[in-house]
């Protein structure tokens, strides 16, 4: 049963179901099978962030997300990672996050750190030196915790598109891993995740608004696109070919996305078919080839180029890139794209 303050958290701060659709949102979206399934998604979230919101107990949040579908369920641990993170970031140092990834949320780490950043869009800044959980000896940490800011991106977008999509503002940078020059480009890439849901996985809607975006964020754009097409889905094999074509001169970092969803996949343990077809059709690859790529071209996490050098999360983006810009991603030829 949740508790009484639970409930009304829950009130304050969860969203409908209906208002995360498509048509609740206002977007320019055609209903048809794979649009259904991709607006799923944010629903997914919603309730992992009501079931942790409410319980008493960890076990209880578990037990939840255990039931829920594997093409889904990582995006119900974002929305209880989510909640968590509320939770501990406005109590006395909770540490229900910590718990929850480095237990059962462990192989859904990529996602949860995406539900970090939806808390952040909902905490005041203050806060956010609470957000990150002490993972230390787990996997992709810290490195992968850009996928946060990300997150936070995406949220900017997908819940005030005048603002951060039509308007194209960029909010103040923040010394997040201690690198608040690289801050504006994960949001972007958030943003360009959010993108592909609020046109519907369209391609030539998805690279118009890319478009008008200023050239030196279209690339991280890009990124955002590939990734929430191959993990998300959405796409069609014709499609997704088809986005490759438009992607033009940041066909790499396409591919770079949509790498980090198969590794982001992979290593959740369930690979559903549209994430093989968007893999194969952005960079062609199978989801375990790309997850292998990904891999490859890991850096140490302690790496930095140089004092004031990008991060280790870009610098592992960068090797990605650098791999397709030799190799190009199938099937259009890599050479004429370029790293950011």
């Amino acid at each position: 049963m949740p508790t009484t303050f639970g409930s009304l958290r829950r009130l304050v701060l969860t969203p409908s179901l209906a208002s995360v659709t498509f048509a609740g949102r206002g977007f320019p979206v055609t209903p048809t099978e794979s649009t259904e399934r991709l607006e799923a998604v944010p629903q997914a979230v919603v309730c992992g962030f009501e079931w942790g919101i409410d319980a008493r107990s960890q076990w209880e949040v578990e037990r939840r997300l255990g039931l829920v579908e594997p093409e889904q369920r990582g995006f119900a641990y974002e929305g209880a990672t989510m909640a968590f993170t509320v939770l501990d970031a406005m109590g006395r140092g909770g540490h229900r996050t910590r718990d929850l990834l480095a237990g059962s949320g462990q192989p859904h780490i990529f996602l949860a750190y995406i539900g970090i950043g939806f808390a952040m869009a909902r905490l005041p800044r203050p806060l956010w030196r609470k957000v990150l959980p002490d993972l230390t000896g787990t996997p992709y940490h810290p490195t992968m915790s850009w996928l946060a800011v990300d997150g936070y991106g995406f949220d900017l977008a997908y819940f005030h598109t005048r603002r951060w999509v039509d308007e194209q503002r960029r909010p103040k940078p923040y010394p997040w891993q201690g690198a608040p020059e690289y801050f504006q480009r994960a949001v972007d890439q958030g943003v360009g995740r959010a993108l592909w849901f609020i046109h519907g996985g369209s391609p030539v809607n998805v690279a118009a608004a890319v478009g008008r975006f200023a050239a030196d964020r279209q690339g991280d754009l890009w990124s955002g696109v590939g990734l929430a097409s191959t993990f998300a889905g959405g796409g069609t094999a014709d499609g997704l070919a088809g986005l490759l074509d438009v992607a033009g001169p940041h066909r790499a970092q396409l591919a770079q996305g949509s790498v980090f969803a198969s590794k982001a996949r992979a290593y959740a343990g369930f690979v559903p078919a549209h994430s093989e077809v968007a893999s194969t059709s952005l960079t062609g690859l199978s989801v375990e080839a790309a997850a292998k790529v990904a891999d490859d071209c890991a850096v140490d996490g302690r790496t930095r180029a140089a004092a004031d050098g990008p991060p280790p999360y870009e610098l592992w983006r960068a090797n990605v890139r650098e791999h397709f810009r030799d190799a190009g991603p199938s099937p259009a030829p890599g050479k004429t794209a370029r790293a950011d």
